[in-house]
């Protein structure tokens, strides 16, 4: 660890943070592929949305104003996220934080992502998946078809 480590104090800070967190996730033996090949994660794009989220949890910005939740649960339409990824995620957050930053906020950042993740994935095993549009335990799903078949355009009852 550096001896130029200080705290979060500004918006690049949080930028930073955000940026090495993602040069790790992305590359993840674990997590990499929901990023990059299920999400398909314009990172360039995503950087100041999340950036702004960050800044105002730590800084009190008000910079974000989105919805946290809905892009987890859309990626957890796709495959089921699971206890697993939620911990290699705050695994690779907090390795970042660390390299980077020390001091109130630096904690504040570990402590509110393990509560966030603690949330989403609590939150998500209520939903279904992909893999399992039930109830993430298996089961069948049930649906409902009409039955009624119309005969063909031009085909009389009588014929």
């Amino acid at each position: 660890m550096s001896d130029d480590r200080h705290d979060l104090a500004t918006r690049a800070d949080c930028e930073a943070l955000v940026r090495a967190f993602y040069g790790r996730a992305l590359t993840d033996d674990m997590i990499g592929y929901l990023f990059v090949d299920i999400a398909k994660l314009d990172l360039e794009a995503h950087i100041p949305e999340i950036t702004s989220f960050w800044e105002t949890i730590l800084l009190g910005a008000r910079s974000y104003s989105g919805g946290a939740f809905r892009p987890h649960a859309a990626l957890n339409a796709k495959v089921r996220l699971r206890s697993g990824h939620f911990e290699r995620w705050l695994t690779l957050w907090r390795r970042s934080v660390d390299e980077l930053f020390e001091g109130p906020r630096a904690e504040l950042a570990k402590s509110h992502a393990t509560r966030v993740a603690g949330a989403f994935h609590g939150r998500l095993q209520s939903l279904p998946s992909a893999e399992d549009p039930v109830s993430g335990g298996g089961g069948l799903l049930v649906t409902h078809h009409n039955l009624f078949v119309a005969p063909p355009s031009g085909a009389n009852a009588g014929d």
